[in-house]
């Protein structure tokens, strides 16, 4: 059967690929000793690119179409060889077809957590995972870089190259995004968007881009993600003396349904002692002089520069910290950042001049 195929090789002058695999990136065609006859035809589909390596070296790259292998399309494999007679005779070249498709079946994840300091919630662990699309830009790239001269190369051999420097772009990301936790979920698209940018322009040497990023979920840790449960819950239930009262309505329900009578009077009894401990009774008035109030706790003060997040610092020590007029500035209570010069509490600190008074 080898002697057959060989033999039936030297007659077949088509050389294509149709990709039945679906996680194909490089395929190469097989012929006996690389043997291409003159006039070949050689059909490059949508979505391929069809790239010459002669003796080690890449000679052409053909974009979708049909060609006829002949001198006149292959100049660079023609002076590689030095032939001056034409092709009248078989020539020896490598066809590897690349697959210039979307992948889209990539995933990824955090597998360690990443730390980032949020301004409400202090340092906090963050986990995420989505997915991601692949594509070939540069066929020849591809082939120098990673893909060499495996007859096959499929997507599995490159994923955990591209999974390690999707998660390193990952954590930077969220480390520098300088958006509060509870507001991360509105904006997971646009912090896809910049990573997929971002990451094109890292890969663009091994000739692929990525045209699609997902970030499907960011989580928290249990114990955090507990606290905002109970936060709110605290916010649902709104008054503590009416939740009280209504507890204690549903302890006195829960008795009438009791076999006697002294069930029912233990759980009049229940009620009554729940909605006596939970109900604030009043303080008597306070035979001593009161002190003073506390003191009002100094504002906490956040700076952006150079794509960092700075703080907190108190507001005397914000020109030490490098506070200008164009800074980023946000405290609690402001609902973004802003430059300094149209925060007014800072004008004095700017060496601004106060505004003109208001008409009388």
């Amino acid at each position: 059967m080898a002697l057959f195929d060989n033999i039936r090789g030297e007659f077949i002058d088509i050389v294509e690929w149709l990709d039945d695999s679906r996680d194909t990136l490089v395929w190469r065609f097989p012929r006996h000793d690389n043997e291409i006859k003159m006039g070949a035809r050689l059909v490059v589909r949508e979505s391929q690119v069809a790239v010459f390596v002669n003796e080690g070296r890449i000679a052409d790259a053909f974009a979708p179409g049909t060609y006829t292998l002949e001198t006149a399309n292959l100049p660079v494999l023609s002076t590689l060889k030095g032939w001056k007679y034409g092709f009248d005779s078989p020539f020896k070249a490598e066809v590897y077809f690349v697959s210039t498709r979307q992948f889209a079946d990539f995933k990824w994840g955090t597998q360690n957590p990443v730390m980032v300091r949020d301004p409400e919630f202090g340092p906090v662990r963050l986990r995420a995972f989505g997915a991601y699309a692949v594509r070939v830009t540069d066929g020849p790239a591809l082939l120098r870089e990673l893909a060499g001269t495996d007859a096959q190369f499929r997507t599995e051999e490159v994923e955990g190259y591209l999974r390690q420097l999707v998660v390193g772009r990952l954590a930077s990301a969220l480390a520098t995004a300088g958006v509060p936790l509870l507001e991360l979920a509105a904006g997971q698209h646009e912090m896809g968007q910049r990573l997929a940018r971002a990451l094109t322009d890292d890969l663009a040497g091994v000739g692929l881009a990525i045209p699609t990023f997902t970030i499907e979920n960011i989580s928290l840790p249990p114990e955090v993600e507990q606290a905002l449960d109970k936060r709110s819950q605290m916010g649902l239930v709104g008054d503590l003396g009416d939740y009280a009262r209504f507890q204690a309505a549903g302890a006195l329900e829960n008795a009438g349904g009791a076999a006697d009578g002294m069930g029912l009077g233990m759980g009049i009894a229940a009620g009554q002692h729940l909605a006596a401990a939970l109900t604030p009774r009043p303080q008597p008035p306070s035979t001593s002089h009161a002190g003073p109030p506390p003191l009002p706790r100094p504002d906490r003060w956040f700076l952006g520069m150079g794509g960092e997040q700075r703080g907190p610092f108190d507001e005397s020590a914000l020109p030490a910290a490098g506070l200008t007029p164009d800074v980023l500035v946000w405290k609690a209570g402001m609902p973004q950042w802003l430059p300094a010069r149209d925060v007014p509490e800072l004008a004095s600190l700017l060496g601004g001049t106060p505004p003109p008074l208001p008409p009388a």
